[in-house]
């Protein structure tokens, strides 16, 4: 190999090490490794397949406002033709000729009256742009909560995580000590065992927490919608406050039924359904229009002169239409009577929305009240475990202790531990969820 071509070789790695760590570099810029609530909610909004599709159907609900609005405006079309035509002169075919003609044109029509069919379909697809707009923040909602839900699960994994790991480096404390004590035949071979078995379950139940924690981080980045990050992780609060005055549920109710989206797109639908009928009856009204045109043609003869056949057959053209509806084989009956129909189908959904959305605030408010009191007792019933385990822990390191008593006291403590963290984060959960009916953001 010549000195060129491996200098070249050289540089061309060199520049494509450059470039690839470039892109890493600019990657992991783009997406960090640590998240907050705040963060994973903002970039759902932003990229959730979802929302991008509720979007796009606002920009399609924008596009029908315009052309409702458009069609109150006349019309213009242009046409243009030019035809040959290859035709024997003589009787016996023997002599052929070609002629040719053609036309210009211009036309436009202008609906002057259509039983206010026009100014009703701009009303309606101007709150069919609003319906579009409400039904995007109700899917962020429901996206809202379905992130804190699976947030506070990895954060129940990694405080279950950091429990297991205590409980682990206990163990093999106590396994030591045992040993040791073993050794010196203060104790027998059985105690060592039950040290092994007890160790060999906490290590069992510590994999199992960080199991379910990449499991969760699965799911929330599959609500995200993250593409490949292998180094994905969320940001534990220093503090996650559980307490604090509970809104009174009519206060929250009442906020809910005026200001959610789903209710406010309900009523909007109503609304829809109401001019839809007022388009349908406008079926049975006359409609007036205006048209008008202008338009010139030729034909190739032995006088032919384009220019001059343009002038003298140039023709200008305006009317009025009226058409009135006599018999329209029940087309409009059939139209008044599904705008009525959904009407009360439309009407009917409002009221259960509502209805839904009271049991859900109301459903909230008992879940948040529990929630605190579980709370309250899982504190207190831990507090006191932990307590007693401490005394164990120490009959046991100074040889006072039954170790059988003392594993019955370790187990109570394990599931006061459990019961702790799930009841502060359900508590948390719970007073977000509440809160969130009543317009304050999520956030820890």
């Amino acid at each position: 190999m010549s000195p060129f071509t491996l200098k070249y070789l050289l540089l061309s790695f060199l520049c494509f090490s450059f470039l690839y760590g470039t892109a890493q570099d600019t990657t992991s810029k783009a997406l960090p490794p640590v998240w907050d609530l705040a963060a994973c909610l903002e970039y759902a909004k932003a990229h959730n397949i979802t929302l991008k599709n509720l979007r796009l159907d606002t920009k399609n609900a924008e596009q029908d406002q315009l052309l409702a609005k458009a069609a109150v405006l006349p019309d213009l079309y242009g046409s243009g033709s030019l035809s040959y035509n290859h035709y024997n002169q003589s009787l016996n075919g023997s002599t052929y000729a070609i002629n040719s003609s053609g036309s210009l044109g211009l036309s436009s029509a202008w609906t002057l009256y259509q039983g206010g069919y026009l100014k009703t379909d701009i009303k309606q697809k101007s709150l069919s742009v609003q319906a579009a707009n409400y039904s995007v923040l109700e899917s962020e909602n429901d996206i809202t909560l379905q992130i804190t839900q699976a947030y506070l699960n990895i954060l129940v994994d990694k405080e279950s995580i950091i429990y297991n790991q205590d409980l682990v480096k206990t163990s093999k404390a106590q396994l030591s000590q045992a040993q040791r004590r073993f050794a010196a035949g203060a104790v027998a071979k059985k105690e060592v065992v039950q040290f092994e078995a007890q160790l060999a379950a906490d290590v069992y139940n510590l994999t199992s927490a960080e199991n379910a924690e990449r499991q969760d981080k699965i799911t929330l980045k599959q609500l995200l919608q993250l593409p490949q990050l292998n180094n994905f992780d969320v940001l534990k609060p220093d503090t996650v406050l559980t307490g604090g005055a509970i809104p009174m549920l009519a206060t929250v109710q009442d906020y809910a039924l005026q200001n959610r989206p789903e209710v406010k797109n309900a009523e909007l639908a109503v609304q829809i359904a109401d001019l839809n009928l007022t388009k349908a009856k406008s079926g049975y009204l006359p409609s007036l229009t205006l048209g008008a045109g202008l338009g010139t043609s030729y034909a190739r003869d032995p006088t032919y002169n384009a220019f001059r056949q343009f002038d003298n057959n140039f023709y200008q053209q305006a009317g009025i239409t009226l058409s009135i509806p006599i018999f329209t084989k029940r087309q409009n009956k059939t139209n008044v009577a599904k705008a009525r129909i959904a009407i009360d189908q439309n009407k009917n959904t409002l009221e259960n929305t509502k209805t839904t959305l009271a049991l859900t605030t109301e459903q909230a408010y008992i879940t948040v009240q529990n929630a605190q009191n579980q709370y309250t007792s899982a504190s207190e019933q831990l507090k006191y475990n932990q307590e007693l385990y401490r005394i164990s822990n120490e009959e046991l390191r100074i040889g006072s202790a039954n170790i059988y008593d003392f594993y019955q006291q370790r187990n109570l403590y394990v599931q006061a531990m459990q019961s702790y963290i799930q009841a502060k984060y359900n508590a948390v959960l719970a007073a977000k969820i509440y809160s969130f009916y009543l317009g304050t953001p999520i956030n820890l």
